[in-house]
């Protein structure tokens, strides 16, 4: 790959970014096929998530939420050609990362992510986080019952339906054990990003899921006609969680996606 800054080689650096209650785990085989394709490839655990050992509940802000992301972002060499891909609500992780290091990214891939344009604001029904009417969600109130609710996470019985529906038995298994309530009102902030046109220069993909029983599929062709990313992929067979029931095919896509870009 080309030279880089200071003579260094270039090198395509993927950065992973979980959704709610995930962390760094659930990018398990993605890291390894990429790593086996020779690009290099960090998951990160945000504030409150993974084995980041901060209470959830004590997370207010969005800022100090992506915080772990913004200072892996912040250390990593200018010949480091950064690929961030975020999921599901971690669509606006990735999208506040963008506005803060918009010098540092090559391009932004969005899977079943929220993908909210800066300056505008969402629609709860273009979210990955909404879904019907049917009460799906724990609250978590870490400040007492009479304070407003302080994380959320998806209640067992639902786990399978809506996150893992088309993925092995056995990483859903793991999956439940792993998931960590996720910081309520720090997720409410997420949407809430100034305009940045800089950052609407770096080249945006959006990959659909196609048997996506969270976030509907009609309601990411949405999101996408909001703000028309420049490659769009369609995994075919996936439901909410890609890197669990097609990991090879998100490999692909990922692979195919970069090969645009002039590094």
């Amino acid at each position: 790959m080309g030279g880089g800054d200071g003579g260094e080689d270039s090198v395509v650096h993927f950065v992973l970014v979980h959704g709610a209650s995930h962390g760094a785990w659930c990018w398990y085989k993605l890291t390894t096929l990429l790593a086996a394709a020779g690009f290099k490839a960090t998951s990160v655990d945000l504030t409150g998530a993974g084995i980041n050992l901060t209470d959830s509940n004590t997370v207010v802000d969005f800022d100090q939420y992506n915080r772990p992301l913004f200072s892996l972002l912040s250390d990593l060499p200018p010949h480091h050609k950064i690929i961030l891909v975020g999921h599901s609500i971690g669509g606006g992780s990735v999208t506040e990362a963008l506005c803060k290091f918009t010098d540092k990214i090559s391009m932004v891939v969005y899977l079943a992510a929220d993908m909210v344009q800066p300056g505008s604001t969402s629609s709860p029904h273009d979210s990955a986080m909404t879904v019907g009417e049917e009460d799906i969600w724990e609250l978590i109130y870490g400040e007492g019952a009479d304070k407003p609710p302080t994380g959320m996470l998806m209640k067992e019985e639902f786990r399978r339906h809506y996150y893992y529906s088309q993925s092995p038995l056995e990483d859903v298994t793991l999956a439940c054990k792993l998931l960590r309530p996720a910081p309520l009102r720090a997720l409410n902030g997420a949407d809430k990003l100034a305009p940045n046109p800089e950052a609407e220069k770096v080249p945006r993909v959006y990959i659909k899921t196609a048997k996506d029983n969270l976030f509907d599929p009609l309601r990411q062709d949405r999101v996408v006609e909001k703000w028309p990313p420049s490659q769009l992929y369609i995994l075919e067979e996936s439901d909410h969680s890609a890197f669990f029931s097609v990991p090879t095919t998100l490999f692909a896509y990922l692979v195919r996606a970069v090969s645009f870009l002039q590094l």
